[in-house]
């Protein structure tokens, strides 16, 4: 007899509706897989025999054809083990394969037949709603990250026998219910406040124009003068993840697998600091079968590289296209896969090898040419790139012994995002733009108006710094957030100037 269940395929972040074909026929008993299965799926021809002997269920003893469609889409993983099971069970008899109707089915199989959690659940979900299905089978683990998307009727089980049970009499079981509220709980959530930083004035405002604008930041200092400290607390001033953004954030997470166990949306800004031994592939993405990065999963968060000029020049090359682009496309022979990566870089680094050039206390023991060693790891067009360019000094002993906590991120976020929100109805029209840093041409042209003050002051800039046209347009882009955060229409010489003082240490290079 030939059954057919549904199940889903992930590739990139989208999923690909998969049908899985069981025949079982006469003859001598052997198990066939088809469809281009990897070796996770090929092996879960034994997992799925031994649990549905062990749950008390019928393996049959003759030929089984399993055929995974559509036949030329590579599938991958674990998920398939329970729609295989069902499929046998339908397919021998055991339950009735009209009751199947149009159920997508995902789960791993322990061997006790017990369920384990697997990954992507939350796109399949997602992609499961858009497709009209009637509800989803998923393992009791991840329940509540499929139940996050509405109008979809999931059911989640431990066990293999209790799915058996669920097929047999439907309409004994409810689907999962759960009520989707973004909340915000910074403090729940261990996320630090700035108030706990001293001093350090012009960095905290430089923190403010980025988390109001989106724009990339770097920071250099001596060892110990903050840098750190000050990029971790950028999350907490920095507007909450409406709905959708939450949603699309947390697909990504669950393509990775980062989502299993856990549940519900992720409720705040991702904050990733991959260390400086990553390679170009663990930061935007690859393998054979594409999986996101880490800039995809820094999507609408942050992207913290620490000691920058440590990582190697050649990884640090693969950013800037998506810095530029807001996405990555992974080629393979067999697909090519688009990751989304609108996230906000924030870098920190020495001023030389030593760290302590330009410092008021320790002298620097660097030769010039050393220095402007330290400096070529970090090339032209991507310092181009990096919106705010911030010196952060060592602290005075007075600082760091009687100064009083500062600012609380609380009134700062609460500037943002009146900041934030002025963009968001200035980008009406257009809602692929999100904020300043994320305007093309065009909106320059429309949004960043120059008064003959602010041009010829702009044109002196570029003259003595030697700015580039991208360098030039993203001066333009922190003056159009600094006016925001000032509450005017209009940019002036004054946010101009302001905004070209944090491109002073492109000579640095």
């Amino acid at each position: 007899m030939l059954a057919r269940v549904w199940s889903a395929s992930i590739v990139g972040i989208d999923a690909i509706k998969v049908g899985v074909e069981v025949d079982v026929s006469g003859g001598l008993p052997k198990v066939i897989v088809v469809g281009l299965p990897d070796a996770a799926i090929q092996e879960s021809r034994e997992r799925v025999k031994a649990a549905l002997k062990n749950s008390g269920l019928l393996f049959p003893m003759r030929p089984i054809l399993i055929n995974l469609t559509p036949a030329d889409l590579r599938k991958e993983g674990p998920s398939f083990d329970l729609p295989i099971a069902v499929g046998i069970l339908a397919a021998s008899e055991q339950i009735d394969p009209q009751l199947l109707g149009d159920f997508l089915f995902l789960g791993e199989l322990s061997l006790d037949g017990s369920l384990r959690s697997v990954a992507g659940v939350l796109p399949i979900a997602a992609a499961a709603q858009r497709m009209g299905m009637t509800g989803l089978v998923v393992p009791e683990d991840n329940v509540r990250e499929a139940a996050v998307v509405e109008g979809l009727k999931v059911y989640g089980f431990k066990h293999l026998s209790q799915v058996a049970t669920f097929l047999c009499q439907p309409e004994d079981h409810s689907p999962a219910i759960f009520n989707v509220k973004i909340e915000s709980n910074r403090q729940r959530l261990g996320i630090s406040d700035l108030k706990e930083v001293k001093g350090q004035n012009h960095a905290r405002r430089a923190l403010e124009i980025s988390a109001a604008g989106g724009h990339n930041l770097i920071l250099v200092g001596p060892p110990g003068s903050g840098k750190t400290m000050l990029a971790k607390r950028l999350p907490g001033i920095m507007p909450s993840l409406s709905f959708a953004e939450a949603l699309e954030v947390s697909q990504i997470h669950s393509v990775a697998g980062l989502l299993k166990n856990k549940g519900t949306l992720i409720e705040e800004r991702p904050f990733r600091g991959p260390h400086h031994s990553a390679s170009g592939p663990s930061l935007v993405g690859g393998g054979s079968i594409p999986r996101p990065g880490e800039i995809s999963l820094a999507h609408r968060g942050v992207l913290f590289l620490d000691e920058l000029t440590e990582f190697k020049r050649n990884v640090l090359e693969f950013l800037r296209q998506p810095l530029e682009d807001g996405c990555v496309t992974i080629s393979r022979t067999r697909q090519s896969v688009l990751f989304p990566a609108q996230f906000t870089l924030v870098a920190s680094t020495n001023p030389c090898p030593c760290g302590y050039y330009g410092d008021s206390i320790q002298a620097c023991t660097c030769s010039p040419r050393q220095r402007e060693n330290y400096w070529a790891k970090l090339s032209g067009p991507l310092m181009d790139r990096i919106d705010l360019q911030v010196a952060v000094n060592r602290l005075k002993p007075e600082e760091m012994t009687r100064q009083a906590a500062g600012e609380p991120s609380k009134p700062i976020r609460e500037r943002v995002e009146i900041a934030r929100d002025r963009a968001r109805k200035r980008f009406s029209n257009d809602t692929s733009i999100r904020c300043n840093a994320e305007m093309k041409s065009r909106h320059l042209q429309q949004f960043c108006a120059l008064d003959e003050t602010s041009r010829n002051l702009l044109e002196m800039a570029i003259r003595k710094l030697g700015l580039s046209a991208r360098a030039m347009d993203r001066i333009l882009k922190v003056s159009r957030t600094i006016a925001d955060l000032a509450a005017e229409e209009k940019i002036s010489s004054q946010h101009v100037a302001e905004a070209i003082q944090y491109r002073t240490l492109d000579r640095l290079q």
